[in-house]
């Protein structure tokens, strides 16, 4: 009977711890959905804020005493607003809209590639980050490489869009998108799109001459079936990085390159062509440490 009576009260005891782990896993998942859900909400305030921010204001042109023969081309006039972006974050350096997809977002730009992962537009903690341009890249985009990165969200934000141009049909249809600037607006046209290892190479920001630059080029876009290449040399690579799931530590990488209003890729200017004192450096460095997902 007693040993009955101990067995009993070790199967109580066992039932008991059982049914306590249980209970702190349930209220840890529940404190997870919840953060999770405070975050997504946090996250769409801040969305609908600064889409309200970046609206432009029209404004009509200053009247001239009188008009001159010549005509003069009128001053750009961005459709973002940002002087109202800036007033809020001073990293600010542009605006990217892509059609068809939900990425419609201001672009930063830090000295540290590590602090907007987890800090958004408005410098708070957040797992959604920010989108934002490579530390090495020229601020007005005319480097000869943009590496752009933003997460992987499962609520379909920020840059999880991007995956979509791994699918050829879907990146034929889409061929064009924007950034704007404080100075002008820069007509893109994707390349191609594929997932690739998160090595340095796409980070590569400086070259030696326009040769290396378009070797470099034909190297990036050789993985993707479906890639258009420009046929003549041009000066400015532009990168879409994100997140992908194909295997460990991977990332979806969407190429695209500067066009006129008509949709022609620009020529090379050899602006970035560097001096014969810089002509023998060629840098690249390593992918932003943390994974760009969530």
């Amino acid at each position: 009977m007693e040993h009955e009576n101990k067995n009993r009260n070790s199967n109580g005891l066992l039932r008991r711890i059982v049914i306590a782990v249980l209970l702190v896993i349930m209220i840890g998942s529940a404190l997870s959905l919840v953060k999770d859900w405070r975050d997504a909400a946090a996250q769409r305030r801040l969305e609908e804020s600064l889409a309200e921010a970046a609206k432009q204001t029209e404004t009509e042109p200053p009247e001239t005493e009188k008009e001159t023969e010549a005509e003069t081309e009128a001053p750009y006039v961005s459709p973002i607003d940002f002087t109202s972006l800036l007033e809020t974050n001073p990293d600010t350096i542009g605006w990217i809209r892509v059609p068809d997809t939900k990425i419609d977002y201001p672009i930063v730009q830090s000295p540290d590639n590590q602090y907007y992962l987890h800090k958004d537009f408005e410098g708070n903690d957040s797992v959604y980050g920010a989108i934002y341009l490579d530390a090495d890249s020229k601020s007005d985009f005319s480097g000869w490489n943009n590496p752009i990165y933003g997460h992987h969200m499962k609520d379909g934000s920020m840059f999880k869009d991007v995956v979509k141009f791994k699918d050829q049909e879907f990146f034929e249809n889409h061929r064009y998108f924007e950034i704007y600037t404080p100075e002008r607006t820069i007509h893109l046209k994707t390349l191609g799109c594929y997932y690739s290892d998160s090595n340095g190479i796409v980070r590569k920001t400086t070259f030696k001459s326009q040769a290396s630059f378009d070797k470099w080029v034909s190297e990036r876009l050789a993985p993707c079936s479906f890639a258009e290449a420009p046929t003549q040399p041009f000066d400015s690579m532009f990168v879409l990085i994100t997140c992908s799931y194909e295997k460990n530590d991977a990332r979806t990488l969407l190429f695209a390159a500067e066009v006129d209003e008509d949709g022609n890729f620009l020529p090379a200017t050899g602006r970035n062509v560097p001096d014969g004192s810089a002509a023998g450096t060629e840098t690249s460095a390593a992918d932003p440490a943390e994974t760009l997902t969530n």
